[in-house]
């Protein structure tokens, strides 16, 4: 019974970092100026002018899809791994300093923290592969964030 539950609590906490994310992909037109969209936007491309009898003035390419790759990337590494692994490492060390020296808990506190590390790598190294992949089709890698 316990698999259940742990499985609903997975799902909600995937959909409380995840679905706000999917409303980026909504976009609006600045009515001042044309031919600028307003906001951040998952996919940053083809989108509806209103000035123009909603003609699409700005059509999608292949670097348009890069450059979403690289936001949905940047936002799974950036917004969701690492703050996930800091709860994870403050819990893992709440665990540790409140053992009250039972080996048990100090051995759950420790696989914790072991397991948080090794998804931390695996996250960053999924990452970098992703990167090198894109930087690899041809995109300009001066976006990479360092």
């Amino acid at each position: 019974m316990k698999l259940p539950k742990t499985i609903f609590v997975s799902i909600a906490i995937f959909s409380i970092l995840v679905v706000p994310a999917l409303s980026l992909a909504e976009t609006t037109v600045d009515t001042d100026i044309p031919d600028v969209v307003v906001g951040g936007s998952l996919v940053p491309c083809g989108h509806p002018n209103p000035n123009q009898n909603n003609e699409i003035t700005n059509p999608c390419s292949f670097k348009d899809a890069i450059t979403m790759i690289n936001t949905i990337t940047n936002f799974i590494l950036y917004k969701m791994a690492i703050p996930i692994c800091a709860i994870m490492f403050a819990y893992s060390g709440f665990l540790m300093v409140s053992s009250g020296g039972s080996s048990e808990s100090l051995g759950r506190a420790k696989k914790i923290f072991t397991s948080t590390v090794m998804g931390l790598a695996f996250v960053a190294g999924a990452w970098l592969i992703v990167k090198t992949v894109i930087t690899t089709l041809g995109y300009d890698a001066t976006w990479i964030g360092f």
